[in-house]
């Protein structure tokens, strides 16, 4: 690459917090994360053109996972493109992508088995048909390891990052390393204070692989992810701060690893407490927000502690 692109976040309200794409201005032009269904059209639209670059233009749509709210606007985005932007997705989240009953599904099987809700997997039945503007069968799918064509001498390298979602990605911009990541670097957890993965071992994996291979000069997250401190990153965070974001995810992963192997390995038992079976994790940890609320981080991580193994975890340091 001879130059640097420009890249423009594009942001949309939704309930606690903002759902932010990003624009590549690019010879071939691509967002990535598409947000809601009214996303493209009342978000990325105005603000392109803002810009003086059209959402028709668009010829990339690349995903870094298949949570509603960075696919939902997928459908409507690939539609006001003409049908003609290529959209991306690794294979493992495709099934996010094609079917919202997929999202139910994932419900039912994680954190909706701990939230004793009779009607959850109806609320999320209906938030899928109100967030997600259409089922979609991506044009690419991807592994990691893939470069992808822009345009001119624009490419740009896919990365597995799997710990959020199994299909969790990073797109990095080659030559000025700017790497997205949806929602893979995690730090403290955006608004519900606690951060969300289904594979433990996968997120530090996939954290490493960003601190030590890519060494991102820029890094853009989904969401304002915070600090210990509870203060928010902005989504564009610069090579120390990105370090440091990395840094402290791991150190926190750490930190809830130890707390859920002792929850774990003295068994879980079922309490009245609003974090049950996992109150003693909860308690070692200080956390004290809400674990109703969706997504529900707390128990989709806790999930993942129990049923991948992870209570067998034995470290007497920090693993960074």
């Amino acid at each position: 690459m001879t130059h640097d692109v420009a890249i423009h976040p594009l942001f949309s309200p939704w309930g606690r917090f903002g759902l932010f794409s990003f624009f590549i201005d690019a010879p071939e032009p691509a967002v990535v994360d598409t947000g809601i269904a009214t996303s493209p059209a009342e978000g990325m639209a105005p603000a392109l053109e803002a810009i003086g670059r059209r959402i028709e233009d668009v010829r990339w749509i690349l995903l870094t996972h298949g949570h509603i709210d960075h696919i939902g606007g997928a459908h409507a985005l690939w539609e006001l493109t003409g049908r003609r932007a290529q959209v991306v997705i690794h294979e493992a989240d495709a099934p996010m992508l094609r079917s919202r009953q997929a999202h139910v599904d994932e419900y039912r099987a994680g954190r909706g088995r701990y939230l004793g809700d009779p009607e959850g997997e109806a609320t999320v039945a209906a938030a899928t048909k109100a967030v997600i503007s259409g089922e979609l069968e991506p044009t690419r799918l991807v592994r990691g390891g893939e470069i992808l064509s822009l345009g001119g001498d624009v490419t740009v390298s896919v990365h597995a990052l799997p710990g959020h979602t199994p299909g969790s990605v990073a797109y990095v911009l080659d030559g000025q390393r700017a790497a997205f990541v949806g929602d893979a670097v995690q730090v403290h957890g955006a608004a519900n204070g606690f951060p969300g993965y289904t594979d433990p071992s996968a997120y530090r994996a996939g954290l490493r692989h960003l601190r030590d291979e890519v060494r991102p000069r820029r890094l853009y997250l989904g969401h304002p992810y915070r600090r210990a401190d509870g203060t928010p990153y902005g989504v564009e965070l610069d090579e120390a701060q990105a370090t440091e974001a990395i840094d402290q995810s791991l150190a926190t992963e750490d930190r809830i690893a130890s707390a859920a192997c002792h929850c774990l390995a003295s068994g879980p038992e079922p309490t009245d407490s609003p974090y049950s079976p996992f109150a003693a994790a909860a308690e070692e940890l200080g956390y004290t927000g809400d674990p109703t609320l969706e997504p529900s981080p707390f128990f989709t991580s806790m999930h993942a502690y129990r049923t991948r193994g992870e209570h067998a975890r034995h470290r007497s340091t920090p693993q960074t």
